[in-house]
């Protein structure tokens, strides 16, 4: 707090340390304008790696274990036009970030995530592409990871702009819940391949499968207090697994269509007690709540009103 009177100057000092921040934001601002032509350039380098590993060659790979039937947890084909709008999304925030309101600590911590992110998604389309399923559960367990960690850098602070919330918040959100569902979708695909059954049904290993990305997509909507993009991401490639393995086409099986249908109208049920849970909470996040469910309140920040 200043000591100067009422009407007189500043102190020295106080005009030292605003001339000094200043300097910082314009430096800031220079080192920030190189790192948004790096992400812009490494998203479309992505994009473009994906657009090539899509389409017809994701269909006739890995011996069409991406097919609409290629597995037990392969999604019918418009479940895929999910990637085009995250594709779409990540362009979009590449592009906002030349703008003013994009020059932010928050989003600077965000980019090389976010980088990190458009490449592991471009990965693992090439890795399915190359028939290396294994590889491709790989890739897709560290988009999670990477995502995850976006998603923590996201609940640190809050959009300051709706353009914020809708390209960075939104996108991401689909990214993660997209990927939660690619994760499983290599692992049954993967698993399928190897004909592991372990005692077990294929069915009831695609049921099982099911069940974890519902936990995992539970697990996401308690902590990020109710974010719908995840949700929503996740609800959807699930849904579509229901219509592959109920449209009478190649596999069908409808107790892993109920299952999968289920599990998305859980998973959306979750992010709505999850919202809830965040309005009733003193924190404003609902894993407050819940982590005073099962300490019995005794953490320092209590979540209940």
């Amino acid at each position: 707090m200043s000591t100067a009177a009422p009407g007189q100057p500043p102190a020295p000092h106080s005009a030292h340390a605003a001339t000094a921040r200043a300097d910082r934001s314009v430096d800031l601002g220079r080192t920030s304008r190189g790192r948004q032509a790096v992400m812009l350039l490494v998203v479309l380098a992505s994009l473009v790696a994906a657009f090539l590993g899509s389409g017809a060659f994701l269909r006739d790979a890995t011996g069409g274990w991406f097919t609409d039937d290629g597995s037990w947890l392969s999604p019918s084909r418009p479940a895929l036009w999910l990637w085009a709008l995250v594709g779409l999304g990540l362009l979009a925030s590449a592009l906002w970030q030349f703008l003013p309101a994009a020059q932010t600590v928050r989003h600077d911590r965000l980019r090389p995530w976010i980088m990190a992110s458009a490449v592991l998604g471009a990965a693992w389309i090439w890795t399915i592409h190359a028939a290396w399923l294994l590889v491709s559960v790989v890739v897709a367990l560290l988009l999670v990871a990477v995502l995850f960690r976006i998603l923590t850098l996201l609940e640190s602070g809050h959009p300051r702009t709706v353009a914020e919330r809708v390209l960075v918040d939104g996108v991401q959100g689909l990214h993660l819940g997209w990927a939660t569902f690619l994760l499983v979708a290599s692992l049954a695909a993967w698993l399928t391949s190897a004909g592991w059954a372990a005692g077990l049904m294929p069915t009831t290993w695609a049921q099982t499968l099911i069940v974890v990305a519902a936990i995992v997509g539970l697990f996401t909507a308690v902590y990020d207090g109710g974010r719908l993009t995840p949700a929503l991401a996740l609800a959807w490639g699930l849904l579509w697994v229901g219509v592959g393995r109920s449209d009478g086409a190649g596999l069908f099986s409808g107790a892993v269509a109920l299952t999968a249908w289920g599990a998305a109208v859980i998973v959306l049920l979750g992010w709505v007690a999850s919202l809830l849970l965040s309005h009733v909470s003193a924190t404003g996040e609902a894993r407050d709540l819940v982590l005073d469910a099962i300490d019995g309140g005794d953490d320092p920040i209590d979540g209940r009103r």
